[in-house]
C-alpha cells in the first residue's frame, strides 16, 4: 500500500490452539527483505504459546520489528491513516472472530482488524475451532461479506508432508501468497501424477 518504505504486515496471535502458525508466519515474514512486521499478542495467547510451543511472550516479540500491546488502543495500527499492507490473525479464536464480525473494537487486535476492513485492506483470519456451531458460521459469513478472508489452517496431504513443520510451512506459504509476499516454503501444485497403475483407475 505504501509507495515508500517497507511493506507493513500486522500479525496478531490470539488464544486459540495453533500458536505455531502465528510464530512461523511471524518468523518467515520478519526474515523477508522489505517486510516490516507489527505484532500483537493477546493475554490468552501468552498461555497458549507456553503450552503448545514452549515460548514466552518475550521470545515471540523478539521476532517482530514492532510490538504493540493489545490494550494499546491508540497504537499506530489502530488508525487507517497508518499505511499497512495486510493483517493476519494466526490463530484466530472464535471470540476474536465474533469481535471482528460485529465491529467490537474493544482491544487492539479487533480494532486493527476493523481498520483493515474499513480501509479495504487484506485481512486473513486463521480461525481455529471444530466443529463449528451456527454462531461461528454466521460470523465467518459476516467477515467474508465485509471483504475478509476466512482461512482455517487445514493441512493438505497432496504434497505428502513428513513432519508437522512441513504441514505448518505449507499453510504459512498459502497465507503469504494471499499477502502477496513471495516465498518458497512449500512445493507448488504441479498437476496430478500420471503414474497411477491403470488397474487402479476406473474407465
Amino acid at each position: 500500500m505504501a509507495d515508500a518504505g517497507p511493506r507493513r504486515i500486522v500479525v496478531a496471535i490470539t488464544g486459540a490452539t495453533g500458536a505455531i502458525y502465528g510464530v512461523q508466519l511471524l518468523t518467515r515474514l520478519s526474515a523477508t527483505p522489505g517486510v516490516e512486521t507489527h505484532l500483537v499478542i493477546s493475554d490468552a495467547a501468552t498461555l497458549t504459546l507456553h503450552q503448545e510451543v514452549g515460548l514466552q511472550r518475550r521470545d515471540v516479540e523478539a521476532l517482530a520489528h514492532v510490538v504493540h500491546r493489545n490494550r494499546e488502543i491508540g497504537a499506530s495500527i489502530a488508525s487507517g491513516s497508518f499505511p499497512t499492507d495486510g493483517m493476519v490473525i494466526a490463530p484466530c479464536s472464535m471470540k476474536t472472530l465474533a469481535a471482528v464480525a460485529h465491529g467490537l473494537s474493544d482491544n487492539l487486535i479487533a480494532r486493527a482488524a476493523d481498520v483493515m476492513l474499513k480501509e479495504r485492506r487484506r485481512l486473513v483470519l486463521m480461525v481455529r475451532e471444530t466443529p463449528f456451531n451456527l454462531a461461528h458460521l454466521r460470523n465467518m459469513t459476516a467477515v467474508t461479506e465485509m471483504g475478509g478472508i476466512v482461512f482455517p489452517p487445514l493441512p493438505s496431504f497432496y504434497n505428502r508432508p513428513a513432519t508437522i513443520a512441513e504441514m505448518v510451512d505449507h499453510t504459512v506459504a498459502r497465507v503469504m501468497d494471499l499477502l502477496g509476499v513471495a516465498n518458497d516454503l512449500a512445493p507448488r501444485w504441479g498437476g496430478m501424477r500420471n503414474d497411477v497403475p491403470k488397474d487402479d483407475v476406473s474407465v
